[in-house]
């Protein structure tokens, strides 16, 4: 088994098991997030349960700071061997013809979410790390003792029309490469052929609608701020 993902198939099989481990994650992030546009109350409580409930914190997020940094090194590695194979096969006939702008460029939109996923550590991780194990407030509560926390700061961050900006550039990333990226997975995992076309339309929706979430979100609450 050890050998198998060793191999060039066994690292895009494991490559694709980490992007649907992401692909996952992203859709229960954007379901909490969505809470703080519809109440406050709701996404308090939602966010305080995932940011002390022992299983998120000492099992799901170490797996999830795991899976980060192995798809984006993997997806790095996969990307220099097929651009120097790709170097061969331009020699002898026209590659591009047979391979989508975003399938050629993922290392781009990769670097750019990468970027993003900084922005976003500084804004929301550290802080969150800060208070709780350094500081030592596991308490969730406003300064002042009323209330949750989270509704407030996720809010202020959404202040500047700089961050917001940069946050929507990075989710038109993210839905460049989910575009290429959903299908790939589901293809190295050896989904069925006959589901090509249905999958390809999943794909489709997942990488438009999913991003598009996030963004109504940081407009929300830009403008109601």
């Amino acid at each position: 088994m050890s050998g198998f993902f060793k191999s060039s198939i066994g690292r895009k099989y494991a490559m694709a098991l980490s992007a649907f481990f992401l692909m996952f994650f992203l859709l229960q992030h954007l379901a909490i997030n969505l809470l703080s546009v519809f109440s406050a109350n709701a996404f308090n409580e939602a966010s305080h349960f995932m940011g002390t409930f022992w299983a998120v914190q000492y099992v799901l997020q170490p797996v999830l700071i795991f899976g980060v940094i192995y798809h984006f090194v993997m997806g790095f590695i996969l990307e220099i061997k097929n651009r120097n194979a790709r170097a061969v096969k331009y020699a002898k006939n026209n590659g591009a013809a047979n391979s989508s702008w975003m399938s050629r460029n993922m290392i781009y939109s990769g670097l750019a979410i990468l970027a993003f996923l900084v922005l976003h550590f500084i804004d929301f991780w550290l802080p969150e790390i800060n208070t709780k194990y350094i500081q030592g407030d596991m308490s969730g509560l406003l300064a002042d003792g009323e209330g949750f926390r989270y509704y407030e700061e996720l809010t202020h961050k959404f202040v500047s029309p700089i961050r917001v900006g940069a946050y929507i550039i990075a989710f038109v990333f993210l839905s460049l490469h989910l575009q290429h990226g959903f299908n790939s997975a589901f293809q190295s995992v050896g989904a069925p052929v006959g589901r090509k076309k249905v999958m390809k339309n999943i794909g489709k929706a997942y990488a438009i609608l999913v991003p598009l979430g996030f963004v109504l979100i940081a407009l929300y609450h830009h403008f109601n701020h």
